[in-house]
């Protein structure tokens, strides 16, 4: 593996990925191979997460396909050296931003979306101009498979590599035996810490897009049964194994019941009244995960749902009350399809449950009142939200993605990728016609000067 790695290395020393042409002929091969092995693609995640053909598509391939599209359209622009203003000090003088490849980074997937947390970084770190090491998640074989597949077809070894293997085992001979430029890793809070920690030991920077507990607030103005569309759609896609998935309720007293009813008759409507038999709606990742979930069935009242089948690692969608703050479903981040919900009657009372939790990846409001929207951004420190809709922030990339503080540290997206690969090098070019003597010592009786020219 070090030699594979120290190949690596030398391809990018050598300049191969540096011009425009290169990362844009690389971006419309990619983007080629997964129109190719669209089938291939949404057969393995059928396998692996009970994804039908349409959630396959709309989740994971065609934000890929959006990505490279964005990139394509924007990378001659986003590569042109920027301009930038000079100070008084320095006139005349010119400046400009260069952006520049990394080098070699480590991208390092997770389970729940494989296919598309595995590629959308990748665009960016081609988009930039680096090199790239892949490591797919072991717990999705089939996607990683594919994965494998396309990159193999599609790009040499030198330039970019798949890494097979149990996570615990590959990242930390990964990063402990060579010195990557930069790390991008989407998964646990957990193992984020972990990543983050092999890092620092060689000053490598990080990517780290985690989790956590993602309120999701109904104020008793929202449209109720668009919130009740937008609130299933968002946490029950994946069977709720979804970072970004609304992780609990809260709901204003006085529409407690009718969004309730309206969340089970929006369930019904999506998965009919046995989800299990619906090709709309998937599976638990496996054994592991499933027992966590079943656990988190009896530490709450049951107000729908509740049914499941190890055997076929189903959870109905289902909807809790009466549940104690300290219980795992409510300390632990869910992903899951178990909603536990809660009610306020102020604002404060919200607040109070919200902020017994890190920050979180994300926040969602269903209001029409642009007042009580305000207060609720201005009044939690969250990654990115919506305001009456969840989830959707995310397949816009215009929009950065990232967390905040425990639930992850930098953003990516559209050119915000870009940036995330790249590093922003400062050249200032200065006239050599003039040369005044006040920048130089003897520094006597200039004091005055210095003072003017450096406000």
């Amino acid at each position: 593996m070090t030699t594979q790695l120290n190949n690596i290395q030398q391809f990018f020393d050598a300049g191969n990925t540096q011009t425009y042409q290169f990362r844009k002929t690389q971006l419309q091969n990619l983007a080629l191979a997964i129109k190719q092995h669209e089938e291939a693609i949404s057969n393995a995640l059928q396998k692996d997460l009970g994804k039908s053909k349409a959630e396959a598509y709309a989740t994971e391939i065609a934000l890929v396909l959006m990505e490279i599209n964005y990139m394509l359209k924007n990378l001659k622009k986003l590569m042109q050296p920027k301009k930038v203003a000079t100070n008084l000090m320095n006139i005349p003088s010119s400046n400009k931003i260069y952006y520049e490849p990394l080098g070699v980074v480590l991208i390092i997937a997770p389970w729940n979306y494989p296919f598309q947390l595995a590629f959308t970084p990748l665009v960016g770190a081609i988009a930039g101009g680096n090199c790239a090491v892949i490591k797919p998640s072991e717990l999705t074989p089939a996607t990683s498979e594919i994965i494998e597949k396309i990159i193999t077809t599609v790009f040499p070894a030198n330039y970019i590599l798949v890494v097979q293997g149990d996570g615990a085992t590959v990242v930390p001979a990964l990063m402990n035996n060579f010195r990557f430029n930069h790390i991008f890793f989407t998964g646990s809070i957990a193992v984020g810490k972990a990543v983050y920690t092999m890092a620092a030991k060689q000053l490598t920077t990080v990517t780290l897009e985690l989790g956590g507990k993602s309120p999701c607030i109904v104020e008793d103005d929202a449209a109720i049964n668009v919130a009740a569309k937008r609130i299933a759609i968002g946490k029950f896609i994946n069977a709720g194994q979804t970072c970004i998935a609304p992780d609990y309720l809260l709901v204003h007293t006085k529409i407690k019941d009718k969004l309730i009813a309206a969340l089970i008759n929006t369930i019904e409507k999506f998965y009919t009244t046995n989800a299990a038999q619906s090709e709309d709606y998937g599976k638990i990742i496996n054994e592991k995960r499933f027992d966590t979930l079943q656990s988190f069935l009896k530490e709450g009242d049951i107000i729908y749902g509740g049914n499941y089948n190890k055997n076929n690692l189903y959870i109905q969608p289902t909807l809790l009350q009466n549940v104690l703050l300290t219980s795992a479903v409510m300390t632990d981040e869910i992903f899951g399809p178990i909603l536990p919900i809660f009610t306020f009657n102020t604002q404060q009372e919200a607040l109070n449950i919200i902020h017994q939790h890190p920050y979180p990846l994300a926040m969602y409001v269903f209001t029409s009142s642009a007042i009580k929207e305000a207060n609720w951004i201005n009044a939690v420190r969250f990654g990115g939200g919506c305001i009456n809709n969840t989830a959707y922030h995310f397949t816009n990339h215009h929009l950065p993605f990232g967390g905040i503080g425990f639930s992850g540290v930098g953003a990516y997206h559209g050119k915000k990728s870009f940036y995330t690969f790249t590093h922003a090098k400062s050249v200032l070019k200065s006239a050599t016609w003039i040369d005044p003597s006040i920048k130089y010592p003897p520094f006597k009786e200039k004091l005055k000067w210095l003072k003017f020219f450096l406000k």
